[in-house]
């Protein structure tokens, strides 16, 4: 059977290796010279930076996948738990390691509020229940019907889901700064803590059970590893060719046409493009749409924008820990303003990656390797950023010289930055959203982009605009719906 991949992120990747396990013949498509998608990797001076995703959770996903050939996944690739997971720094300089380390987390709680230590315990237990449902039982399975939908609203409701992540955690915890570090985590799969649905609780459980991990060598390595995998079990892989169109006859999609001409037949095509790429560019402009689905696709709502800043030092910043999430002072105005609003706002969080802190490979020797994530409004919002790059790169700058990194700006050697338009453009995602919809109750599961598209047969999607959602686990998980449709 003949299946075609378009995209090679976490999750397109993910999706034609368990194709080919099953016995396709399976062709991936990459417009990009380099695979990875968000995950590639940008080499320059020395310096190696990782283009995305450098939270790796839940590493038996990415082992499973070599597992299926019968590989060991120690010979591609090389996975190292951290032992401080972040640590955040508050407005006022105040620090908190974030940890699997339960004796040191209730320590740190306590010197905040000592009544929160039993919030925190009772919090803990109660996403381990959202795991257990939302994760374990629901991550892997298809919510194409409304029936299983509906099956499942009970146990949603019972487990607060039309709370939101921030709503879940202050009903636990009484301290401010405490409930910012244990409601952020919807901040790393495109939501807004206070609209985000409390099901994305789950991810502070998640973190619990596996640790977080490092991927030596950058995340990049993991798709290094995984395209050796590909090329050893005979994976076709296309590289700097994009798809133009999708072809089809009537409602029956039939194969694809490349962008010098070459037209692929599939009995599957499964994207790894942002569905509403594929839906509004790809597809046949007759293809039977009906009007609950026009309805559905023009109601989402797109995750926020992120302005990536790359940077390389001569000054090696040994107290910067591998992952720091910085709070402005104001939280909900300012992300208000970012999802909302859509506006800039000059009282930025920021979360900065030093990879160089694990791994000194990533840069030359006697130098430090960076990035910077700030959200920012998507392309919604009609920001300039060709006048606002760089006003935001020297904010960016200013902020942590003031806050974590004395003298910086004189001792960055090596630099560029990425805005919602290099999402857009280069990754076609719409709006230049950083995690494609937005993961609220009301976008979630059977509201989401389905897995198995409901307008062509033939046509699947696996990725973050699909069930699960973004993140690792979630894109690979996407890959696992897809197992069990086909």
């Amino acid at each position: 059977m003949n299946s075609v991949v378009i995209g090679s992120g976490f999750g397109g990747i993910a999706a034609a290796l368990r194709l080919k396990a099953k016995g396709h013949k399976v062709t991936l498509v990459e417009k990009h010279p380099d695979l990875g998608g968000r995950a590639r990797v940008f080499k320059r001076n020395g310096f190696t930076y990782d283009g995305g995703p450098t939270v790796i959770t839940a590493p038996y996903l990415i082992n499973e996948l070599f597992e299926l050939f019968e590989k060991d996944p120690k010979h591609y690739i090389d996975l190292t738990p951290l032992k401080i997971w972040y640590q955040f720094v508050f407005d006022d300089s105040s620090k908190f390691n974030y940890s699997g380390d339960e004796t040191e987390m209730k320590r740190q709680i306590t010197e905040l509020d000592k009544e929160d230590v039993k919030g925190y315990e009772k919090l803990v237990n109660f996403t381990k229940k959202i795991f257990d449902k939302g994760f374990t039982d629901l991550a892997d399975v298809s919510f194409d019907k409304p029936f299983f939908m509906m099956q499942q609203l009970p146990a949603l409701l019972k487990l607060k889901s039309y709370k939101s992540v921030y709503s879940l955690v202050s009903s636990y915890i009484k301290n401010e700064k405490l409930r910012r570090v244990l409601s952020m985590h919807p901040l790393l799969v495109g939501g807004n803590p206070f609209t985000t649905t409390s099901i994305y609780g789950l991810i502070l459980y998640l973190e619990k059970k596996w640790g977080i991990h490092y991927s030596m060598g950058g995340t990049g390595n993991i798709i290094k590893g995984f395209e050796k995998l590909m090329n050893e079990v005979g994976i076709e892989v296309i590289k700097g060719h994009e798809v133009s169109k999708l072809i089809s006859n009537k409602n029956r999609i039939t194969g694809i046409e490349l962008d010098n001409q070459t037209k692929i037949n599939a009995k599957n095509v499964i994207c790894n493009a942002d569905p509403p790429a594929v839906y509004e560019k790809l597809l046949n402009k007759n293809t039977n749409n009906s009007l609950l689905f026009k309805w559905k696709k023009n109601r989402m709502e797109y995750s926020m924008g992120l302005f990536v800043y790359y940077f390389g030092t001569k000054k090696i910043y040994k107290e910067i820990e591998h992952h720091t999430i910085k709070f402005g002072n104001k939280y909900k105005e300012h992300l208000h303003d970012i999802f909302d609003n859509k506006i800039l706002n000059n009282d930025i969080s920021y979360y900065l990656h030093r990879p160089s802190a694990t791994d000194k490979s990533m840069a030359p020797e006697g130098h430090d390797c960076f990035y910077v994530l700030v959200p920012v409004p998507n392309n919604q919002s009609k920001i300039d950023w060709s006048i606002e790059g760089q006003k935001m790169k020297d904010l960016v700058i200013d902020k942590m010289e003031k806050d974590l990194m004395p003298n910086l700006r004189e001792n960055i050697v090596d630099d560029f930055y990425l805005t919602p338009d290099y999402f857009e453009n280069d990754l076609n995602t719409k709006y230049g959203s950083g995690f494609s919809i937005q993961p609220k109750l009301t976008q979630s599961a059977y509201f989401r982009f389905h897995n198995k598209s409901e307008i062509c047969d033939g046509l699947y999607f696996v990725g973050a605009g699909t069930h699960p959602g973004a993140g690792v686990p979630g894109v690979l998980s996407s890959a696992k719906v897809l197992d069990k449709i086909l």
